[in-house]
């Protein structure tokens, strides 16, 4: 008798997903060793510092300088690398180096990866990611040496430097101390290196690419330019904002003495909450009203393709500006004299659609299994989906099941809620087309 094996067929976003939870708990049971702990850890603590750590988000249930030798550092810094970077980026530099040809199947996993319209020169692409990131941590390593080796000590503030330089780069939030960053609330120097790293990493790495390629701003590609723009005019107008409503508070900015130095804080903070997750500032004591602001800054995240969560800066515009159209009465919308296709729109509103879908199912289960404040819940929801990493100090606190949802949302925020839906859906085109006719909404 013949046993037939059945084969099963994975759609790209399958395979994706699958590659990625399979390195998640590799990472769980390296985490779980002896070696990578001054002591015992449960599982559920091990799985959720390595699914932070894949996702790029920060969040923790232990101490992570405490809990983790400098063997589970390194592990979890591998992780922030394989989910900074990708893992098909991984992969393929592995082939290069082997001298193993890299087929069409390769070439299209990297283009759902890095999310590119083209398999031409996506090869290219691969190798100065890997490159840029490399050089850029490396710098910000060397730089930030300069202040932390006359503090710690050579091999101390060295490895120090590397954590923060990677993890800031990364957009990973991860802190090797309880109180993260918050000492160097006033300092000008830290404040600027690790957000320049963490802005750098949210641009994302194919807009390095195009101005090393283009070297000038005009040749620049349409979102090359929208994300330039938008995160500078985004994060100016959030500093003011945030200046506006914490100026006053004795428990954050007010405690800070001199104009300068608050300027520095809430500068760290703005960038920082639209993925990094470091922070200069404890976050619980924060106004409701810049807490809620920041949930927003969280939910937009940082751009496509980029170390950043959230449903991506220029999904946030492109829906702007679409009922902004639909409001003037346009049939077209249009980005610095370009036109934007009907297949772009539709993807923002379906990534909008989906994301309000996963935080709003989060919350509600959070809201039944832990008798927390509203508002706590609904900041570490949106921070584990946007892969950000700040939070109200109640991560550690949660119950098995919000645990669990949390990981869940932050797998899901770092996959993409499209990657997520495809991955479900059944694929096929529409073979009948039937009468057109309106229906009412609004």
């Amino acid at each position: 008798m013949k046993l037939k094996l059945r084969t099963i067929k994975l759609n790209l976003s399958q395979l994706l997903i699958t590659v990625s939870l399979v390195v998640i708990f590799l990472g769980t049971i390296l985490l779980r060793l002896p070696i990578a702990t001054t002591d015992s850890i449960r599982w559920v603590d091990a799985l959720f510092t390595s699914m932070s750590a894949f996702t790029l988000t920060g969040l923790t249930v232990v101490d992570v300088g405490e809990t983790f030798t400098l063997f589970g550092q390194l592990i979890i810094l591998m992780l922030v690398k394989f989910g900074g970077v990708g893992i098909m980026t991984f992969a393929i530099l592995a082939f290069m180096v082997l001298g193993k040809k890299i087929g069409i199947k390769e070439r299209v996993l990297l283009q759902q990866e890095l999310n590119q319209d083209a398999l031409g020169g996506i090869i290219k692409l691969v190798r100065n990611i890997f490159l840029y990131a490399m050089a850029i941590e490396l710098v910000g390593m060397l730089i930030l040496a300069m202040r932390w080796i006359p503090t710690y000590g050579y091999l101390s503030g060295l490895y120090r430097s590397f954590f923060y330089s990677v993890t800031a780069l990364n957009n990973a939030g991860f802190s090797l101390h309880s109180d993260g960053l918050i000492p160097y609330g006033g300092d000008l120097f830290v404040n600027l290196i690790i957000t320049t790293l963490f802005i750098i990493g949210g641009l994302g790495f194919t807009v390095l690419a195009d101005l090393k390629n283009k070297k000038s701003f005009k040749k620049l590609s349409l979102h090359s330019k929208v994300m330039i723009i938008g995160t500078f005019s985004l994060n100016l107008v959030a500093l003011l904002i945030f200046m506006l409503l914490e100026f006053g508070n004795p428990d954050t900015l007010g405690s800070l003495s001199g104009l300068e130095h608050q300027i520095y804080a809430a500068y760290f903070q703005v960038t920082t909450t639209r993925s990094a997750g470091f922070s200069t500032l404890p976050i619980r004591n924060l106004q409701t009203a810049t807490l809620l602001f920041m949930s927003l800054l969280m939910f937009i995240g940082a751009g496509s393709t980029s170390a950043g969560g959230g449903i991506k800066l220029t999904t946030f515009l492109v829906v702007g500006l679409s009922s902004l159209s639909f409001i003037r009465g346009k049939k077209q919308i249009t980005i610095g004299n370009r036109t934007l296709e009907e297949k772009v729109i539709l993807r923002a509103f379906s990534i909008l659609a989906i994301s309000f879908l996963l935080i709003f199912s989060g919350l509600f289960i959070l809201t039944i299994t832990e008798a927390m404040p509203f508002l706590e819940l609904l900041f570490e929801v949106i921070s584990a989906f946007g892969t950000v990493g700040l939070s109200m100090g109640i991560t550690a606190e949660l119950s098995l099941i919000g645990r669990f949802v949390i990981m869940c949302l932050m797998f899901f925020g770092k996959i993409g809620p499209l990657t997520l839906a495809f991955s479900l859906a059944k694929s096929g085109s529409d073979k009948i087309r039937y009468p057109k006719e309106d229906l009412l909404t609004g």
